[in-house]
């Protein structure tokens, strides 16, 4: 099943090359819902922008596509041409039933798998070893969770990759601490990766002979020493328990057979920076190995250098990530690479990329592709602090959350189980912290606000939440009658009604969405769907009685789009990674 945008589209493309020939079969038809229903459901401006192209006035050339539109069966009347030359269009509610009625018994809502899929690896997460996972991993880590959950959902084979930050030379710094603490304390063992994190940095800075020692742990962690390589084995288990309690209290689907750290890397290090030199792109400069690509200058106008090997010997992120991406490339086969990394990385992935182009690792058909992000605000509009001015733990927003909600929903139904009520407090919480960074254009910064986000309306994940739990209360009072004589589960679905309609036309709009966010990596395009099809639901609610309705037929109708809307509020959830509560 295709959805209405979609038919529109086609037959707009097939008018515009009847009317204006074959180099406009790929014009993109414009079509936009209406703003004003009383003239149609979808507008089309794309005789305005043809216009100029073609020397023509603008309703002229609308006119001349509504000629030849094949809008029967389709339409209910013929496009009107209003205004300047805008083209409107009413659907037909016959139509709209035969769109409808497959949905119905379908779990996949309409939305078909592509016939093209691609191999995608998913970069995203990458938290840093012997650190807390805090706040700025927070957007990483649920944006790739969320572009991952919809790709499967569209049909490609994903492969998720945690890349660890796990080596590097601060490690000699904490594998010397930790072995320090377990001469103190009679085995080595950490009990705050954060306090651990800043007590070996403070030692390292103000003692000479550990600092000493630290660097030559460097060389004996290098060099393979067993005893070293065991106490960073240590640290890295201690720091995945951290990691992996986060993602399942987040509900992130990243497992230890995700994890692709910067360590597994390192034996691909020299074969990089030979092959660059193979290539012709490396050069020398102050004493350190360089790629220059083209068209990156620096503030004086200067060509640019990627450092890939330090003049000491040493690499550096630019060398791990062009063999990870080799890695990618070559064993897993990935036509699609996505990494979902910082704004303020753009510049450094984008001179990745250019290598990997210019040197022809990255072989035609593969799509590299930064998913870029803002940053968390706090109330000042400064990055996201603690009010002494710390870094902001993950675990401690994710504990913030369910209390929050879980004080929020005994204010609303303090007669639930204790247990109960601390299950959709999770639920809520949880998904109301990650509506609030999803809801929003990535790209952008965005300010962090309890409140805003645990409200119960407007554009947050607790109005959807309860939008479902509403629908299906319906279901508590009244389950659905056998259908009436005539009338099967394949064509049960009537449209009479202008709130039917939209809702209608709302719901066959989800394979649409779901192929611009796989296609953009924008889970806000999802959550403003939502939030449309939620406000769509409630305006249908309030005029179309449900189980009051005049007739089994009506009746049964009407269950059936309240059934089609909760599974389709409860899947788009599910590909942000949101759940769904029974009763709040």
């Amino acid at each position: 099943m295709a959805d209405p945008i979609t038919i529109l589209q086609d037959r707009f493309r097939a008018a515009l090359t009847a009317a204006f020939g074959q180099d406009h079969a790929d014009t993109d038809p414009i079509l936009r819902p209406a703003q004003n229903t009383q003239f149609g459901d979808y507008q089309s401006n794309v005789a305005m922008s043809l216009a100029k192209t073609l020397g023509k006035k603008p309703r002229d050339v609308a006119d001349e596509i509504v000629k030849h539109l094949e809008w029967q069966n389709v339409c209910s009347e013929i496009p009107g041409v209003a205004g300047p030359g805008f083209i409107n269009l009413k659907l037909d509610s016959a139509f709209l039933n035969e769109q409808l009625a497959p949905l119905v018994g379908d779990t996949r809502l309409g939305v078909t798998k592509t016939h093209t899929p691609d191999t995608v690896v998913v970069d995203y997460s990458g938290p840093n070893v012997a650190k807390e996972m805090h706040v700025g991993h927070l957007r990483s880590t649920i944006i790739g969770d969320c572009i991952a959950r919809v790709l499967v959902f569209a049909g490609d084979t994903v492969i998720r990759q945690n890349h660890l930050g796990d080596w590097g030379t601060q490690f000699g710094m904490l594998i010397e601490h930790l072995i320090e603490i377990g001469r103190n304390t009679q085995g080595a063992h950490v009990k705050d990766l954060n306090v651990f994190y800043q007590d070996a940095k403070k030692r390292f800075d103000s003692d000479k002979d550990f600092a000493d020692r630290a660097r030559k742990r460097v060389v004996a962690l290098q060099g393979g020493d067993k005893e070293t390589l065991s106490y960073w084995h240590t640290l890295i288990d201690e720091s995945k328990r951290h990691f992996n309690e986060v993602y399942q209290r987040l509900g992130v689907q990243l497992t230890d057979s995700d994890i692709r750290a910067e360590s597994s890397y390192n034996d691909k290090l020299p074969g990089v920076v030979a092959d660059l030199e193979k290539a012709g792109v490396l050069k020398v400069s102050q004493g350190a190995s360089c790629v220059f690509p083209e068209g990156f200058k620096d503030p004086d106008g200067n060509p640019l250098p990627m450092i890939v090997r330090k003049s000491d010997g040493g690499y550096l992120y630019a060398t791990t990530d062009l063999a990870a991406a080799r890695y990618r490339i070559d064993e897993l086969h990935a036509t699609r690479i996505v990494y979902v990394i910082d704004s303020r990385q753009s510049d450094h992935l984008a001179m990745v990329f250019a290598t990997l182009r210019a040197v022809g690792w990255s072989r035609d058909g593969v799509k590299l592709e930064h998913v870029a992000f803002g940053t968390v605000l706090g109330p000042d509009r400064k990055p996201f602090k603690t009010r002494e001015g710390g870094t902001v733990k993950l675990i401690d927003l994710v504990n913030e959350a369910e209390a929050r909600a879980l004080k929020e929903i005994e204010s609303r139904n303090a007669d639930l189980p204790t247990q109960e009520k601390k299950n959709i407090a999770h639920t809520v919480g949880i998904g109301a912290l990650k509506y609030a960074d999803l809801s929003n254009d990535r790209i952008k910064d965005y300010v962090f606000d309890w409140d805003r986000m645990l409200a119960f309306d407007g554009n947050t994940a607790p109005y959807l939440q309860y939008s479902y739990t509403r629908i299906k209360s319906i279901f508590r009072k009244a389950p659905p009658p056998p259908p009436p004589e005539g009338v099967t589960n394949s064509s049960a679905i009537l449209i009479v009604q202008p709130a039917e309609r939209a809702l209608a036309i709302k719901l066959l709009q989800l394979p649409g969405v779901i192929q611009s966010v796989a296609e953009s990596l924008e889970p806000h395009r999802l959550c403003t769907y939502l939030y449309e099809l939620a406000a769509a639901y409630h305006k249908f609610y309030e005029t179309c009685p449900v189980l009051s309705a005049p007739d089994v037929a009506t009746r049964s109708s009407r269950l059936a789009l309240c059934d089609l809307c909760a599974r389709t509020i409860a899947k788009g959830l599910e590909l942000l990674g949101i759940g769904v509560v029974e009763q709040m």
